[in-house]
């Protein structure tokens, strides 16, 4: 089944992590085979090629670099500058992708329907097609001002989350508390006049209201799963999908086992031990479709190479292709087949035609 997958961090992995992702995952984890620098060495789950393998013909694809203060223990850039920097290098091999023939920008609705009917009307095998990428930005810290943003724009980025981890120069994130502020409100009033989707995904719940509250525009939750069965600051909680379901919202569920099993602890627990499979991520959407009482509002944001991979993901995931996977464990669950269109990329299809359809 076609499928749209709507966080991976692919210039984060190519960049900082130094991986060829042109290359088969059985070479990339090869060549890491010893090191010891990031703690998914040799485990990587997502390459190009094995897109094409589970048929994921669309991805929504990350820029991201944090600026972190003298007192923010957090890993990032010392200055906003320095963060702009970083995204543009990013962007850079995104284009570099798109000159080698691997990967397409889609930036409209024009460049949408084309690039669907590549993918699920063209008889050409999957192998010889170009992943399709919308541009996202996950954090906005690295933008130093809003004529960043509008440069941003014009280099497609299409979707932002004002925060990621702590606190941010916009927002605050996960494992942080407090309010958006002048500069934040700014942000948003500008991505609305740009027609830029606001990703819920990592704002704390005191920044997440107040985003609601002061952006009218489109939202959505990229990859986050639910507080109910997960009881963190990162997941969020029944208020909050209810209020993202009222607004039309798609909420794309994450494979990172810390956010789908309680009590998990990293460099220590094993997915096997911790009974974390697909399954449970099931468990998730399932839980959003019953507060909705319909599956019109879960999709697939797997950020499987967010810093982790096998050591951390489902044990039935052995590459993001495993995705199809889910097809026949929603089947079993009672899903029927249009069910299973939704989540796989029906949801996200329909969210971005009314997005930009305007």
């Amino acid at each position: 089944m076609f499928t749209i997958d709507a966080h991976l961090d692919l210039s984060m992995n190519a960049l900082e992590w130094n991986r060829d992702l042109t290359r088969p995952l059985e070479e990339i984890n090869a060549r890491e085979h010893g090191l010891t620098d990031k703690p998914d060495r040799g485990n990587a789950v997502v390459s190009l090629p094995d897109l094409r393998k589970g048929n994921i013909g669309l991805v929504v694809a990350t820029q991201i670099a944090r600026f972190v203060s003298r007192d923010n223990p957090l890993p990032g850039w010392h200055s906003p500058e320095q963060a702009w920097a970083q995204t543009q290098g990013q962007l850079a091999w995104y284009k570099a992708m798109e000159a080698k023939g691997e990967m397409v920008q889609i930036t409209d609705l024009a460049s949408l329907e084309n690039h669907l009917h590549l993918w699920m009307q063209d008889p050409a095998p999957s192998s010889a097609k170009a992943i399709g990428y919308i541009l996202s930005l996950e954090g906005a810290d690295s933008i130093v001002n809003m004529d960043n943003l509008h440069i941003s724009w014009q280099n497609g980025l299409r979707a932002l989350g004002p925060a990621h981890y702590g606190p941010g120069r916009y927002a605050q994130g996960t494992d942080a508390t407090g309010f958006l502020g002048t500069k934040g409100k700014e942000l948003l009033r500008e991505m609305e006049q740009l027609n830029i989707i606001l990703d819920a995904t990592h704002l704390c719940d005191d920044s997440f209201w107040e985003a609601l509250d002061h952006f009218n525009g489109h939202v959505w939750a990229s990859h986050n799963n639910c507080r109910a069965l997960v009881n963190h600051n990162r997941q969020y909680s029944d208020d909050q999908l209810k209020a993202l379901i009222a607004r039309d919202a798609v909420i794309g569920g994450a494979l990172d086992a810390w956010m789908m099993v309680p009590n998990w602890q990293r460099g220590v627990s094993t997915p096997q031990e911790m009974a974390c499979s697909l399954d449970v991520l099931i468990d998730h959407l399932d839980h959003i479709c019953q507060l909705a009482g319909n599956s019109l509002h879960v999709g697939i944001g797997s950020d499987l190479d967010g810093a982790f991979g096998r050591e951390q993901c489902p044990y039935d995931l052995h590459s993001i292709a495993d995705l199809q996977l889910l097809k026949e464990k929603l089947s079993k669950r009672g899903y029927s087949n249009l069910d299973i269109q939704h989540v796989f990329h029906g949801n996200w299809l329909r969210f971005l035609r009314r997005a930009w359809g305007n």
